[in-house]
């Protein structure tokens, strides 16, 4: 019989017995009992949770079973032991423990953290025509986004490797907000499937808090330390400076800047790369000369082999909806993190002293604290 799939059963490597049965009400650790379910994905489910011992809230993720699912775990303790006063330590979620739980196919590891709001990709569906002004994205993700980066970095010595809206999140909302929000789900449960071995809760809609996003979700994070190959290139701290103009283009744009995809909707590297060189003009030939894969794109003269045609797409004509009296400030800065050589990219604390990007945001020049701590881990 057809059965409807529903929230982690349309994940395309879905396996139930990785994933722990979560039930609602149920008790962890003699301590956190589940209220609601805030999300999933591959790796994880999470859930919103009172703590009956301090009688406040907090946010369990269950990790799935699979070998390395305690790695985001050492990452916190790696930062939580990292001694130093950089600001920009603050805008990272905090974690506040962890357990194991036993399951039905072996024990999963669960992390408790502070409960957040909504993400910032969340966050923008609420907003008319779902992007911000460029002032409202300097100071509302932007700034502090670059000063966690120059923190994970310069002191940390940590590449997070998956910036995106989603993992930036607003603080908690209220007290009495979560406590409004326990009342509902008391009150009118979330849709769920039930199985012949388990229930699968709906996601509920968690309130959005106020103030600056904190940077979450460190399961891909890495140690700056470790060589990281990406199509036999090694990349380093700078992918995080891409990421983070990425995250800054979808704040205020409607129109997506790299999509990779053909006409049926399938990802094509050589689309994605034909887009890049749309955007960035071709490769400088020192680029070219270092990466292997290059001769797939490109004969040895550097000439394109046209494998797929280059698109008509500028940054320019994408920036034509941008709300904004400085467009072109903006882009100059864009073109500053998205470059073809990892090696020019500025780092964090460049790219957030800038000056479009300290204009008119009232805040001093200066080097945040620690920064100067590059040494130190």
């Amino acid at each position: 019989m057809y059965r409807l799939k529903v929230e982690e059963e349309t994940l395309p490597p879905y396996s139930p017995e990785k994933y722990y049965p979560v039930q609602q009400g149920e008790v962890f650790n003699d301590r956190y009992q589940v209220l609601a379910k805030l999300g999933y994905g591959v790796t994880s489910t999470v859930c919103f949770a009172r703590d009956l011992v301090e009688s406040t809230y907090v946010v369990l993720k269950i990790y799935v079973l699979g070998q390395k699912r305690e790695h985001e775990l050492n990452v916190y303790k790696h930062i939580d032991s990292v001694e130093t006063d950089h600001p920009g330590r603050k805008f990272i979620r905090k974690i506040l423990g962890h357990f194991y739980v036993q399951g039905p196919s072996g024990r999963h590891i669960c992390l408790v953290q502070e409960p957040l709001g909504m993400n910032a990709n969340e966050l923008l569906r609420h907003i008319p025509g779902r992007t911000m002004t460029l002032e409202s994205m300097k100071s509302a993700i932007t700034v502090n986004s670059l000063g966690v980066l120059d923190f994970l970095h310069s002191v940390a010595r940590l590449i997070h490797t998956d910036i995106q809206l989603k993992n930036l999140l607003v603080p908690t909302p209220s007290s009495s907000a979560l406590a409004d929000f326990e009342e509902r789900e008391i009150k009118a449960p979330a849709a769920r499937k039930i199985v012949k071995d388990r229930t699968i809760y709906t996601t509920s809609r968690f309130h959005a808090g106020d103030g600056l996003p904190l940077l979450g979700d460190f399961g891909e994070a890495r140690f700056g330390d470790q060589d990281n190959i990406i199509l036999k290139s090694n990349w380093d701290y700078k992918v995080d400076i891409w990421s983070i103009a990425m995250v800054a283009w979808d704040i205020v744009s409607s129109q997506t800047l790299i999509r990779g995809e053909t006409r049926d909707g399938i990802f094509d590297d050589r689309v994605h790369i034909a887009e890049l060189v749309a955007l960035l003009g071709p490769p400088p030939r020192e680029f070219l000369e270092k990466r292997d894969l290059s001769l797939v794109f490109w004969v040895q003269s550097g000439q394109w082999k046209n494998l797929v045609p280059i698109p008509d797409r500028t940054l320019e004509n994408l920036a034509v909806n941008i709300q904004s009296e400085d467009v072109e400030g903006f882009l100059r800065w864009l073109r500053l993190a998205l470059q073809w050589n990892p090696e020019n990219h500025p780092t964090a604390l460049e790219l957030l002293m800038d000056p479009w990007l300290m204009k008119g945001l009232n805040l001093k020049k200066k080097e945040p604290k620690g920064s100067e701590e590059k040494s130190k881990t």
